[in-house]
């Protein structure tokens, strides 16, 4: 026997039939970006003040400054990117 056209199964992905949507496409590049920015302005950051001789609050308040600008920069500039691609 075989089976009508209309009876072949169909794989279903994750997001069901249909794909995700531009703005889930920007959405997550900014994510990823601002991970990534993130962890590159903890990194160097860190460095940076520690070679200066900076300690403490100084140190903290600078690194989490640095963290979250790179991070916001970075995950914008990869959300625009993921908005050029679809």
């Amino acid at each position: 026997m075989t089976k009508a056209a209309s009876e072949i199964p169909v794989a279903v992905g994750p997001y069901g039939q249909s794909q995700p949507s531009c703005f889930h496409h920007m959405k997550m590049g900014f994510v990823m970006g601002g991970a990534m920015g993130m962890a590159a302005g903890a990194l160097f950051s860190t460095f940076s003040c520690l070679m200066i001789g900076m300690q403490g609050r100084e140190l903290r308040g600078i690194i989490g400054k640095t963290m979250m600008l790179s991070g916001g920069t970075f995950g914008t500039f990869m959300a625009v990117g993921m908005g050029i691609q679809c």
